[in-house]
């Protein structure tokens, strides 16, 4: 998993009109949690940009003025007009705890259903998981390999390494669906072997 640092610092006062002001002066308020204590902090929201705006999974090295703690992001809430990031919740990892994350789904192989005209439509980016920090993957890789014409391929067809899938297994990641086009000559061509 990739690490990347956020340098933040301590939170004297927690109000909401602190809060207010740290977000005008583009920084973000946060909270660690999980380890001995709780740890309120703020940082620059530039420093947010690589690990919210992106599919993949990153530990993050959270320097807190001098104090480093290793975790991962937890929850993060927006602004619901502007879009604009509020506040991080970040999970403090312990080697002998479990986590729960969201992991991205990555397909590997080549569909046939795609190769027959067909179109892969993702129905799941990410599924949770339950794992060891030493365990948690980059990604789920998921094979599409036998994926036919209007079939799905379900959490349960996932085989995990080291972690516990949370996701319901009878979820759809992926399906192969038929174009309008194809199901035209399918239909034309079923009309015609009647005949």
């Amino acid at each position: 998993m990739k690490t990347l640092e956020i340098i933040g610092f301590k939170r004297a006062n927690l109000g909401k009109q602190q809060s207010k002001e740290l977000r005008n002066e583009s920084y973000v308020p946060g909270v660690l949690y999980g380890g001995g204590e709780q740890v309120h902090f703020y940082a620059p929201v530039i420093l947010f940009r690589d690990l919210i705006y992106t599919p993949e999974v990153h530990e993050v090295d959270l320097n807190i003025e001098g104090t480093h703690y290793r975790a991962i992001l937890q929850d993060a809430q927006y602004h619901p007009v502007n879009e604009m990031l509020l506040h991080v919740d970040f999970l403090e990892l312990q080697d002998d705890k479990p986590v729960k994350i969201d992991v991205p789904v990555k397909f590997v192989g080549n569909s046939p259903g795609v190769m027959a005209g067909g179109k892969l439509v993702t129905k799941l980016r990410a599924i949770k998981i339950k794992a060891l920090p030493a365990n948690l993957p980059d990604f789920v890789e998921v094979n599409i390999s036998e994926l036919e014409l209007g079939k799905s391929i379900k959490v349960s067809r996932i085989k995990p390494e080291n972690y516990e899938i949370l996701t319901n297994p009878s979820a759809p990641i992926a399906t192969v669906t038929i174009p309008r086009a194809l199901k035209s000559a399918q239909a034309e061509e079923a009309r015609g072997g009647k005949k």
